[in-house]
């Protein structure tokens, strides 16, 4: 068994890289490759690294939908082109998450540090200085690239790190990545936007991403081939996998991933978990837009509303994680989970009508719904990884790109459909706050118009120049010159409150109904998710799950001294 590898054992020989790598220090800013598996405290930095790299990805990502009203009215967006801004970059990350599987050869953690730092230069200086609607909707298609990429590579990195048997926890974090992300985003401009632009949210997010950068291009390494492509249940596995990797063809073994992904205990469980996760689709992308339109929240208000949904969720993912790994087993955490969720979803689903539902019931509804899908969601994870990894181990990339595409693809598709069925929201998002502005601006002279309404209409049939003189003369008479001069100085804001009036009251009177039909879809897809719980890898009993680890650390002992038998 070789020696514990130093700190940047990149410039050892290794199977994957030459000696002469020792000798070019900037070697090691790509080559990443260790060559034995290392001890807990580095790789315990490594996955903090990749959970860190993970929350400022999701940050960047997630920031412009926290400020999505002002986006809209910086670039002059109708609401459903900010909406396809959404579907075409969730589009571009789904064939993203293809390409990683593909490039995974390159490195993964190049994947990831590189992907880092074009992601925070697009959002400091691309998309706060976007030239137009278009231009900003070409550079988000970019981060979305990224972000499909990353989507990939990171929960990949945490996979070689993590034995089966800490893989839940692992996990756990590792989904923090974009719940934390979110709770960042929310904090921020909860506390920020009362004195900052939506340009600098989001130059904020890209600053941490250039700091995370710099600490991951010199610190974060990956698993050589040899060593990640085999399955690893526990850290007393680690002699063996480093004995097998020494006489491993990587080649070979990764030959057929693809074809071997394409199984329906794969791709069903990708889709089952792409349609439970509408909800967290929603939260993330059309909260801002929902209360705002529904119950007349800002931004702010809104975003602090859901740090309740995120930070309840982000303690359950860790929690649920540890529990699993102790218990050894997902498949009960998934359904508990489930259920749990789709009854406080569909009670959040029946407040949505409900105009004097407060805030707070709002905040337990989210704490509610965080806690049951961080129960369902990290042992998911572990689950997932350990059901690919039964088909090929050296497959977990295409494994996790196959759930990156139909994750990213369900997105898209959500987000499409969302104003169609929710009609109300275009309406609503681009006339709503002018004319609840023009409300009040014309009220007085509102009140004199409901008084006299055949005369006013007569009146509108005319310009001011063109009223005929009788009509004129029985208008200051019936009204009176002063009341006159006051409809008239507030023409703009009743043309508009004509003009766009209507379907704006039709939207506010129509919209909560709409939305409830949408969280109701949110909780078909939870339902949907339970019955692929039960095709995927796991036990279902912490005995037997128990019997399992006991029966494969018995083989594993049986093959090492069988193997140091032969060195003899």
């Amino acid at each position: 068994m070789s020696a514990t590898p130093t700190a940047f054992d990149a410039d050892k020989p290794t199977p994957d890289g030459p000696a002469v790598h020792a000798r070019r220090p900037l070697a090691r800013l790509y080559r990443r490759d260790l060559a034995d598996y290392p001890p807990t405290g580095r790789r315990m930095a490594y996955l903090a690294i990749v959970v860190i790299t993970t929350v400022v990805l999701y940050y960047m990502l997630y920031i412009q939908y926290a400020v999505a009203t002002s986006i809209i009215t910086h670039f002059d967006m109708t609401y459903r082109y900010f909406v396809w801004v959404s579907v075409i970059g969730n589009a571009i990350g789904a064939f993203a998450s293809l390409v990683a599987g593909l490039a995974d050869r390159w490195g993964r953690a190049n994947l990831v540090v590189y992907g880092l730092l074009i992601a925070s230069l697009l959002v400091f200086f691309g998309l706060p200085n976007a030239a137009n609607k278009s231009a900003y909707l070409v550079l988000f298609a970019l981060v979305s690239f990224i972000e499909g990429i990353v989507l990939v590579a990171t929960p990949a990195l945490i996979r070689d790190f993590s034995p089966q048997l800490g893989r839940a926890t692992a996990m756990g974090y590792w989904t923090m990545g974009p719940v934390i992300g979110s709770l960042v985003v929310t904090t921020v401009t909860s506390n920020t936007l009362d004195s900052a632009t939506w340009q600098d949210e989001l130059r904020y997010s890209a600053i941490a991403g250039f700091v995370v950068f710099v600490v991951a291009i010199f610190a974060l390494r990956e698993l050589s081939p040899a060593l990640r492509d085999q399955t690893m249940v526990s850290l007393r596995d680690r002699a063996l996998i480093e004995a097998r990797a020494r006489g491993l063809d990587t080649e070979a073994v990764r030959r057929g991933e693809w074809r071997q992904m394409m199984r329906p205990d794969v791709l069903g469980s990708a889709f089952a978990i792409a349609v439970f996760l509408l909800l967290y689709y929603a939260a993330v992308g059309n909260f801002v837009v929902y209360f705002a339109t529904t119950f007349g929240y800002s931004e702010q208000r809104t975003n602090a509303l859901a740090n309740w949904y995120w930070g309840a969720n982000a303690i359950a993912l860790v929690l649920v994680g540890l529990l699993s790994d102790r218990l050894k087993v997902r498949k009960p955490f998934m359904i508990v989970g489930a259920v749990g969720s789709i009854v406080v979803t569909a009670i959040f689903a029946t407040r949505a009508t409900h105009q004097m539902t407060d805030y707070y019931t709002f905040a337990w509804l989210f704490i509610g719904i965080g806690v049951f899908s961080g129960i369902a969601y990290a042992p998911w994870m572990a689950s997932f990884t350990e059901t690919v990894e039964k088909h090929n181990p050296a497959a977990t990339a295409a494994g996790l790109a196959v759930w990156g595409w139909t994750v990213r693809i369900v997105v898209a598709v959500s987000a499409a459909f969302i104003p169609v069925l929710v009609t109300s929201v275009t309406p609503l998002v681009e006339h709503g706050s002018e004319v609840k502005a023009a409300s009040v601006q014309a009220a007085p002279a509102l009140a004199i118009v409901n008084v006299h309404p055949q005369l006013f209409a007569e009146l509108n049939k005319y310009t001011p120049t063109t009223v005929p003189p009788a009509l004129g003369a029985r208008a200051v008479k019936e009204v009176g010159a002063a009341n006159l001069s006051v409809v008239q100085k507030a023409a703009p804001q009743l043309k508009l409150l004509q003009e766009y009036g209507p379907q704006v009251q039709k939207a506010s009177k129509d919209g909560p109904g709409e939305w409830r039909i949408w969280w109701w879809i949110c909780v078909g897809g939870q339902v949907l998710f339970l019955p692929f719980v039960f095709v995927m890898a796991g036990r279902w009993s912490p005995r037997k799950a128990r019997e399992d680890a006991e029966a494969h650390q018995i083989a594993v002992d049986r093959e090492l001294a069988a193997l140091a038998a032969a060195e003899k």
